[in-house]
C-alpha cells in the first residue's frame, strides 16, 4: 500500500528491541533544520567558533604524515597518547588521580553508556535517574529492559532525601538499584548544577547503600560564571564511572568520548568494547590528540564560554521579556541548555505541530522522562542559533503559547490534558530558578 510500510519482522524481533520507540529529538531533525525554522531543539555546539582552517590543516597533515597507522586499525582500549591526553583535560576539570590504564576510549559519551549498561544492567534490573534525564541515556536503559525510577530535583539539582526514598522504595520490594546516573554538572535538560554540599550528601548516600555512580559530564567545562563545582569522580575514586566526550569542547562530528573506571572493571569494559565496534576510529582519536597537543583547546573553550554566555543571556532575556505569563525557567550558570514549564494546562507535545508550523522547534518535556510525564516543560537549547534568531524563535513560540491560551479560554478545557503533570517553578518575573519536583 503506498505510503505504508509494513514490518514483516515484529514477531522476530529480540524482546530488548520491542518497546523500543524513537526519541523525541530525532523525530524532530528532519524540520528543525529546514532554514525558515528557528530550532531552539538540538544541543548542538556553535563548530563554526572553531579556528576550522587551522583545523583543516592540522588534519590534512594527519592523513599525509600519520596515514599509515591513523588510517588502520587500532586498539580496543584506545592509544596510549589519547589517553594522556584524556588525563591533562581531566586534570583540569580537578580529577587529578586518573591513571591512562584506567581510561577506556569510546565513539562518543553514548557509547560510553551503552557499554555501562551492558556491563550491569539485566533485564528488570532497576536505574535511578534524575527526572528529566537525558533521552540518549534513556534510550541505553530502554535498551538493555531495565527500569528507570526518577529522582526528583530541585534548583540545586538532585535532592538527596528524595534519592534515600528511592533507595528504600526498591529495597521494598526486596530489589537493589544497580547505579544511580546523572549529570551533575549543567545537567541535560534542566539546565541546574547540583550543589557544593548536595554533592558530598549524594556520594554519601550512594556509598551507604552500595550503589554505583555513573556520572556524565560533557558540559562541566562550560561554565559561564567562574569554576564549576568539582566532579563527583574528583571527590570519591571507588565506585564511581566518569564518563565524558570532547563532543561538546572541540567535535561532535569525530564521535570520541571516553570512561575513567575502577581498575577492576577496566579490562571488561576493554572486552565490551571490542566486541561493540572492535575499536574507536584511530583516525578520530589522532585528531583529538593532535587537536590537544598542538592548538590552544584551552582558549578554545573560554571562546565556546563568551559565545554560550552571550546566547544565554539571549534566550533567557526573550524569555522574561516575551513568554505569557505563569511560564517559568531554569537560570544555566553553564551548559547549552535551558528547561522550561509552561503555563498550567498546556501540553508541549501536543503543541509540537502548531509551533512546527509557526517555524519554531523546541523538545517536549516528555522525551525526558521514562513514564512520558513532562507535558508541562519544554527543552530551550541556546548554543547553536545566534542572539538575534534565538529572540525570534522565542517571539514565534511566544505567539504559539498565546494562541493556545486564548483558544483555551474561548472553548474551555482549562484543567491538564491527560498525562499532564504540572511542575512547579518560579514566578517569571523572577526568572533564576526551578522547582523541578
Amino acid at each position: 500500500m503506498t505510503g505504508t510500510t509494513q514490518d514483516d519482522y515484529t514477531d522476530r524481533y529480540a524482546r530488548r528491541v520491542r518497546g523500543m520507540t524513537t526519541s523525541e529529538i530525532r523525530a524532530l531533525f528532519s524540520v528543525a533544520s529546514r532554514p525558515e525554522v528557528v530550532s531552539l531543539a538540538g544541543g548542538s555546539p556553535y563548530i563554526a567558533a572553531l579556528p576550522l582552517d587551522a583545523v583543516g590543516e592540522m588534519l590534512g597533515d594527519l592523513a599525509s604524515q600519520q596515514g599509515a597507522t591513523s588510517l588502520q586499525y587500532g586498539i580496543g582500549q584506545g592509544t596510549i597518547d589519547l589517553r594522556e591526553r584524556i588525563c591533562e583535560v581531566m586534570s583540569v576539570s580537578g580529577i587529578t588521580n586518573a591513571s591512562p590504564d584506567d581510561v577506556v576510549v569510546t565513539v562518543g559519551g553514548q557509547q560510553a553508556l551503552d557499554l555501562l549498561a551492558r556491563l550491569f544492567l539485566d533485564p528488570g534490573d532497576v536505574v535511578l535517574a534524575e527526572g528529566p534525564t537525558y533521552v540518549g541515556a534513556l534510550g541505553v536503559f530502554q535498551a538493555a529492559q531495565a527500569q528507570v525510577r526518577h529522582v526528583a530535583m530541585d534548583d540545586e539539582g538532585l535532592i538527596p532525601a528524595a534519592l534515600e526514598e528511592a533507595i528504600r522504595a526498591t529495597a521494598r520490594e526486596g530489589r537493589q538499584a544497580k547505579f544511580l546516573y546523572t549529570i551533575p554538572t549543567f545537567q541535560n535538560p534542566a539546565g541546574v548544577t547540583l550543589s557544593e554540599e548536595r554533592r558530598e550528601q549524594v556520594l554519601d548516600i550512594c556509598e551507604r547503600a552500595g550503589l554505583l555512580v555513573v556520572e556524565d559530564d560533557p558540559y562541566g567545562m562550560l561554565s559561564f560564571e567562574g569554576d564549576a563545582p568539582l566532579p563527583l569522580r574528583a571527590r570519591r575514586r571507588d565506585g564511581v564511572f566518569y564518563c565524558s566526550t570532547f563532543s561538546k569542547t572541540f567535535a561532535p562530528g569525530l564521535r570520541v568520548g571516553w570512561i575513567l573506571a575502577p581498575h577492576a572493571v577496566r579490562e571488561k569494559l576493554v572486552m565490551m568494547s571490542e566486541a561493540n565496534v572492535l575499536c574507536p576510529s584511530a583516525f578520530a582519536q589522532a585528531a583529538v590528540t593532535q587537536y590537544l597537543s598542538t592548538m590552544p583547546w584551552q582558549e578554545q573553550i573560554k571562546v565556546y564560554r563568551e559565545i554560550y554566555r552571550e546566547r544565554r543571556d539571549a534566550l533567557l532575556g526573550a524569555l522574561t521579556d516575551l513568554m505569557p505569563a505563569g511560564t517559568t525557567w531554569t537560570h544555566p550558570t553553564g551548559g547549552l541548555f535551558v528547561w522550561a514549564t509552561l503555563p498550567a494546562g498546556l501540553d508541549s507535545k501536543a503543541m509540537m505541530p502548531r509551533a512546527i508550523a509557526a517555524r519554531v522547534a523546541y523538545v517536549p518535556g516528555t522525551g525526558f522522562y521514562a513514564d512520558g510525564t513532562g507535558r508541562g516543560n519544554m527543552r530551550l537549547n541556546f548554543s547553536f542559533a545566534a542572539p538575534d534568531r534565538l529572540r525570534e524563535g522565542v517571539r514565534r513560540l511566544s505567539g504559539v503559547m498565546e494562541q493556545e491560551l486564548a483558544m483555551r479560554a474561548v472553548f474551555g478545557g482549562a484543567g491538564l490534558q491527560p498525562g499532564h503533570q504540572r511542575r512547579r517553578g518560579p514566578a517569571a518575573a523572577d526568572a533564576p530558578g526551578p522547582d523541578l519536583a
